[in-house]
This record gives C-alpha cells, sequence and structure tokens, in this order.
C-alpha cells in the first residue's frame, strides 16, 4: 500500500470514528444519560459475563487510560450504575462490579447504540476493516 493509501485510509477511518463518536454522544446522552465510553464499559461487563472486572482489564478493554477510567467507573458509581469493591488477593487491585440498574440502563440503551452504529456505519465498516493491515 503506497504512503498515500495509507494516508487516505487513517483520514477515512478517523472521521468515521467523529461520526459515530458524535452521532453515539447524542443519541446515547439524551436517550439514556450515558456518555459513549460509559456505555462501552456497561457493554463490555454485560457480554463478559463475569461478575466483576479489574480495573486494568477494563482500560485495556474499552482503550482508556487508567486515571481516565477511574474518572468514568467514579461516575457510574455516583449514578448507581457500578460498584467498586477491593481485591482480598491483592489489595491495590480494585474491581467493578455491575448493579442490576447498570444492567438494566445497559439493556435500554444497546438498542440505540447498535442503531447508531448501523446508520453511520451502514456497510461502510466491512470495507473499512478491510483496508486496515492486520
Amino acid at each position: 500500500m503506497s504512503e498515500e493509501a495509507v494516508v487516505t485510509a487513517w483520514r477515512t477511518l478517523l472521521a468515521q470514528h467523529a461520526a459515530v463518536w458524535c452521532a453515539l454522544e447524542r443519541e446515547l446522552g439524551e436517550k439514556h444519560h450515558l456518555g459513549p465510553s460509559e456505555f462501552e464499559v456497561l457493554d463490555r461487563m454485560v457480554e463478559s459475563g463475569q461478575d466483576k472486572y479489574r480495573v486494568q482489564e477494563l482500560a485495556d478493554a474499552v482503550h482508556l487510560s487508567q486515571s481516565a477510567l477511574s474518572r468514568l467507573i467514579a461516575r457510574l458509581e455516583r449514578a448507581g450504575l457500578v460498584s467498586r469493591s477491593i481485591c482480598q488477593a491483592d489489595r491495590r487491585g480494585i474491581f467493578v462490579c455491575i448493579t442490576d440498574d447498570g444492567r438494566a440502563r445497559h439493556a435500554a440503551a444497546a438498542p440505540t447504540h447498535r442503531a447508531v452504529l448501523t446508520a453511520v456505519l451502514g456497510d461502510a465498516a466491512p470495507a473499512t476493516l478491510a483496508t486496515v493491515p492486520a
């Protein structure tokens, strides 16, 4: 792939990301009082089927720094959507658990999230992914 093609692919990816992010902020915020990153944390926790997640595992999964994720978790905790607990085996470790309210908010927001992804990305997602080197 030429340098020009790589730059074009990068800019296309950035434009798609911005379009999706703005649409998710608007729809999830207005309808469910969640931001895209907040939804992503809840989504990962629900999809995993685990009762609890270590903060570092979540940070890796949602591509946020540990400090940014800590602030996000604090917001979710204040909203009653997650709870935090200390790891008994390693007192430095913190676990995050999704609450019943968190599961309910996720269940309500998931169709909105998926609809936005479908509307904004449509058929572009497979084409975009095909141009990204593995």
